[in-house]
């Protein structure tokens, strides 16, 4: 199962040090995948579709860790990984509400050389993407001018990069 991990940048520099994207140890990993939750929200059939719905479900929760943390790069990061379908569980029951569509629990050692590619925002999305972060608060409580501005970071696309990219997107000393 193709899974899509939602990071930031300084998130994948800990698993660039580190070799791992996820460790039991650690619990089990959020990610994004094709499930018959997402096809139903997609109402589509399309593989294609519905890899790209999960990979902007991953965005989306990226830039939720970036609301979370105002010390991060104002950037999307998504590692698109495959995973043995009996370490990823859409329904692990436990916690509070329903899962967002898509949304899964990946248990077990995630590796980053296991990755298949990396995707991430350009340059030109950051204002948009702190902008973005910055009103999923007020988005969150029902704000409609706060939801359009979160909704921003949508307008961008993540760029597709090869795993063997990581250290130039992470800069000098990577």
């Amino acid at each position: 199962m193709r899974v899509y991990v939602p990071l930031t940048l300084s998130g994948l520099a800990e698993a660039h040090r580190t070799g791992e994207l996820a460790t039991g140890a650690t619990g089990p990993l959020v990610a994004y995948a094709v499930t018959p939750a997402l096809r139903q929200w997609c109402l589509s059939d399309d593989i294609e579709e519905l890899e790209y719905a999960a990979l902007g479900r991953a965005g989306a929760a990226s830039l939720r860790l970036l609301a979370a943390d105002p010390g991060a790069a104002r950037r999307r990061v998504v590692v698109a990984a495959d995973v043995p379908d009996e370490a990823a569980s859409a329904d692990p029951g436990g916690g509070p509400g329903p899962r967002a569509p898509g949304e899964v629990r990946v248990t077990g050692t995630l590796r980053l050389a296991e990755a298949a590619s990396v995707h991430v925002d350009s340059a030109d999305a950051e204002a948009d993407v702190t902008a973005a972060a910055r009103a999923l608060p007020a988005a969150d409580a029902g704000d409609g001018d706060a939801r359009l501005v979160a909704d921003g970071a949508e307008d961008h696309e993540l760029l597709w990069y090869a795993t063997q990219e990581i250290p130039n997107l992470l800069g000098p000393g990577a």
